[in-house]
């Protein structure tokens, strides 16, 4: 099957190394593909520059036939091809705190995609209502659980309609049940064929969902295979993150 997402030999180098040492892996329609590792290794680095936030000094990305080439960034005139192909849902949520969540979801399908207000709106608490949070649509950020802001920022993210979603760390502070309601939507989005990768070191959560798993190390793909792996790492890097793994305990987590 071909590739929905292609990384080839990806290198990035910030001032005082090199986060990224020849990075490849895809992603396929309707795979769920969880990139893991400590810390520094890299993932969110390797997210930033699919979507074209960060420049690289070497390698290939494709999304979807639409290819980033090394060099600085290119302007945001040249990169709705990509805005359309891939959506990205930061671990933060980023949403705009002045705007509600509807605000939120309806604004790129607008102004990017020269929807009308009514087009983007009816779109926008389809997705709203699909995640669970359609009752939450005049709500501001600030007045949202964790678990809600993350849903409205999905919703965000697919109202581009992107056929691959990028996603950090989204089980962070989120308790197991909570982890699970997460899990469930995100493979109905890879039944209707989206691909996602996703950047987590939450290893139950890669287990019981992914379909692939990237291991990073040192800003290189160390191990890569089935969610079994996990069971029995041949990697060093592999074995560290299994004996890192979030605890159950610790800060009292959000509400999805």
């Amino acid at each position: 099957m071909n590739a929905l997402l292609r990384i080839e030999e990806l290198r990035l180098s910030r001032p005082s190394r090199e986060v990224l040492r020849g990075v490849s892996l895809s992603v396929t329609r309707g795979e769920f593909c969880a990139l893991m590792g400590l810390s520094g290794s890299g993932k969110t680095t390797a997210l930033r520059a699919t979507v074209a936030l960060d420049s690289f000094q070497a390698g290939r990305i494709e999304v979807d036939g639409f290819v980033l080439e090394p060099g600085p960034v290119p302007p945001e005139s040249r990169l709705k091809p990509l805005r359309r192909r891939v959506g990205m849902v930061f671990q933060a949520h980023a949403l705009f705190e002045h705007l509600t969540a509807l605000q939120n979801v309806v604004l790129a399908p607008v102004q990017v995609l020269r929807h009308t207000a009514d087009q983007a709106e009816a779109r926008a608490r389809q997705l709203l209502d699909s995640l669970g949070v359609g009752g939450r649509a005049g709500a501001f950020p600030r007045e949202l659980s964790g678990g809600e802001a993350q849903r409205v920022a999905i919703a965000r993210a697919l109202a581009m309609d992107p056929p691959l979603l990028l996603m950090d760390e989204p089980t962070a502070a989120l308790d197991p049940a909570r982890r699970g309601s997460l899990g469930d939507a995100l493979k109905m989005l890879t039944s209707e064929g989206r691909g996602l990768l996703v950047a987590t070191h939450d290893t139950d959560f890669a287990r019981d969902f992914a379909d692939r798993i990237v291991i990073l190390a040192e800003g290189v793909v160390a191990e890569e295979g089935p969610p079994e792996l996990l069971e029995n790492p041949s990697h060093p890097a592999t074995r560290a993150l299994l004996q890192h793994r979030s605890p159950r305990g610790g800060a009292p987590p959000l509400s999805f």
